[in-house]
């Protein structure tokens, strides 16, 4: 992943050095577990502890030779380590470490995520709190439906992005498993116990049954629902950039003195921060439909998995990381123009409340198929140009059967918007 989409906590996890650091974890938790068995002498593991060190460039020189990542991590250790490294690697194959380690990985990149999933919610539910009350015109199709509240909008967001958080918590226990069962899986050298007591000195659960491998279906799982989360901030984002628009403006995405819009036209402020997310979660999906492609392998193990993985797991987590903040970002920022929702909203006059003229209707005698013609027909005429609640209160159909003082409270804003805070509380912002 190119730095300009990186976050410091996920670099600190899947940075070569730190998943190296991760290797070696694995391989002295199977030392000290050979040692409790006796199969390794206590001197020995605590030489291998005080002295197992690697260095990039040194791996990189053995894998000129080993054509083996892995391998030649092994064999700087060993070289380090001196006589006793002849026990690191001892009765395991590379994927006993490599799984293992990326069980850990995948496990605190889910606890950053759930962190960062956090900072972004508490900034929706402030903006949620702070506009409760502040009225905008609802739209469906892009066109002009019925009022709504600006937090009304925020708790929808809310309630998304907290089953996205239950979500990633599922994963999380779902991906929090190692493997020390050997070649194909069998336990042939290592013991169930010995994988058992190596898998909780490093805060996993052992995979009940694995092949060479950790079966795939968990880390697909994982991805899928990183990619779900990714178009949960996508549509927020989308919603951000749409309120943007010049003919609408209910929202802004802050722009710093000396910001530049466009290098051809100084007048810009483009919501670029918003398409940045909506533009990442893209990629997201991306991974998640290779990693789904990487759940069958040949047999016990092929290789295909191997290459996807080097990009999916750390570029996912980045980027997945980077959208919350870059979303939290947007929000701790955002200009909200209530005036400007307030206008919009009056544009079409009153026919926004063209629902409650009809069920007044029927609740006054009429069929629904006869309220909603009355309704409608005075709404053909606020299209091209008359007052709809004029032509309502002038309407002989209406008049007959609703009393003036009724139809005040039709056409009341307050009274349209009584519940609406009702999904706040629900939602708990």
């Amino acid at each position: 992943m190119i730095d300009r989409y990186t976050t410091s906590a996920m670099t600190s996890i899947w940075s070569r050095e730190a998943k190296y650091e991760r290797w070696k974890d694995v391989e002295i938790a199977i030392c000290e577990a050979h040692t409790e068995d006796g199969a390794i002498p206590t001197a020995a593991l605590q030489t291998i502890k005080s002295k197992a060190a690697f260095t990039l460039d040194r791996c990189d020189a053995i894998e000129q030779e080993t054509r083996h990542d892995l391998m030649a991590f092994v064999r700087c250790l060993s070289e380090n380590i001196g006589p006793e490294g002849r026990y690191v690697h001892m009765g395991v194959t590379s994927y006993d470490v490599i799984d293992t380690a990326l069980g850990m990985m995948l496990r605190d990149s889910c606890n950053v995520l759930i962190e960062s999933a956090g900072r972004l919610r508490t900034e929706i539910a402030r903006l949620a709190r702070e506009h409760a009350n502040t009225p905008m015109i609802g739209r469906t199709h892009g066109i002009h439906a019925e009022p709504i509240t600006f937090g009304f909008k925020l708790s929808n967001w809310a309630a998304e992005l907290d089953r996205n958080v239950e979500r990633l918590k599922q994963a999380r226990t779902e991906v929090a498993f190692g493997k020390i069962s050997g070649a194909v899986g069998v336990h042939a050298i290592t013991s169930p116990a010995l994988e058992k007591r190596v898998c909780e000195k490093l805060g996993l659960q052992p995979d009940p049954a694995t092949t060479q491998i950790i079966t795939r279906d968990r880390h697909a799982n994982f991805l899928n629902v990183l990619a779900l989360m990714g178009a949960g901030l996508e549509r927020i984002a989308t919603e951000l950039r749409n309120l943007q628009r010049t003919e609408i403006l209910e929202v802004q995405e802050a722009f710093a003195s000396g910001q530049t819009g466009s290098s051809a036209m100084p007048h810009k402020r483009n919501p670029w921060n918003s398409e940045t997310v909506a533009g990442l979660s893209r990629i997201l999906r991306g991974n998640a439909h290779a990693m789904l492609e990487s759940v069958a392998t040949w047999h016990e193990r092929d290789l295909t998995n191997s290459s996807v993985e080097r990009i999916v797991f750390p570029d996912s987590c980045q980027l997945a990381d980077f959208m919350l903040h870059r979303l939290t970002a947007i929000l701790k920022g955002l200009q909200v123009f209530p005036e400007n929702m307030l206008a919009n909203l009056r544009k079409m006059g009153d026919l926004v409340f063209s629902e409650h003229v009809m069920i007044a209707l029927i609740h006054a005698g009429m069929s629904r198929e006869e309220a909603y013609k009355v309704a409608q027909r005075n709404a053909a005429k606020a299209w091209e140009g008359e007052d709809f609640k004029t032509s309502v209160e002038n309407d002989p159909d209406v008049k007959s059967r609703l009393k003036p003082e009724a139809l005040e409270e039709l056409f009341s804003l307050n009274h349209h918007l009584r519940n609406a805070c009702h999904t706040l509380e629900a939602v708990g912002v």
